[in-house]
């Protein structure tokens, strides 16, 4: 019994190792970023009152407002879906996740074969540093507010229908939203 123990851990061990390799392999590659990515929030003056907390996403200009008080909001810049992905409606934040894993949808994993079941939380997750989980009628709907590891997605039509973030904007977002806040996205 002892050595069955030693062996699954000699061969978790091997796991970790790998995994550890793999990262080391990112990094050197350039992969892995080397930092959060710019902060481009800025105080706005909005014209419809809305209420403090609520998100304003409006995808044609590629912004993320979060109302702070009567006329006024954070702005952030975000990437949004590609032609035929962008949606609109209301939501609500459902959850919020630090470091998230990442599970493929379904239907994303029809699109791009070979996509695994599960990208674990880290460097080269494509959520980022946080998630911000968009719910209606209590049910996920599978999009995301998201830090990105690829910056350059960040301002332009590139997602599935989520909204892509700086990791260093979505951290600042993460820490001010709070679960059950309305999300508007036009």
């Amino acid at each position: 019994m002892k050595a069955i123990i030693r062996s699954r851990a000699a061969g978790a061990g091997l796991a970790v190792l790998a995994i550890l390799a793999a990262a080391g392999n990112a990094a050197a590659a350039g992969l892995v970023p080397r930092s959060l990515g710019p902060t481009t929030s800025t105080v706005v003056t909005i014209e419809k009152n809305y209420a403090a907390g609520t998100i304003v996403i409006v995808s044609g200009n590629r912004t993320l407002d979060l109302v702070i008080s009567e006329g006024r909001a954070i702005r952030y810049k975000i990437g949004v879906g590609r032609d035929g992905f962008r949606w609109s409606g209301t939501v609500k934040v459902g959850r919020k996740a630090e470091w998230p894993d990442w599970r493929p949808p379904a239907e994303m994993k029809a699109r791009s074969t070979g996509l695994p079941d599960l990208v674990p939380a880290g460097p080269l997750n494509p959520l980022g540093a946080r998630g911000i989980y968009l719910y209606k009628g209590g049910a996920d709907t599978l999009y995301r507010i998201h830090g990105t590891n690829e910056q350059s997605t960040v301002g332009g039509f590139a997602s599935s229908g989520c909204f892509r973030m700086s990791n260093a904007d979505v951290i600042d977002l993460y820490e001010r939203v709070k679960v059950g806040s309305t999300v508007i996205v036009k």
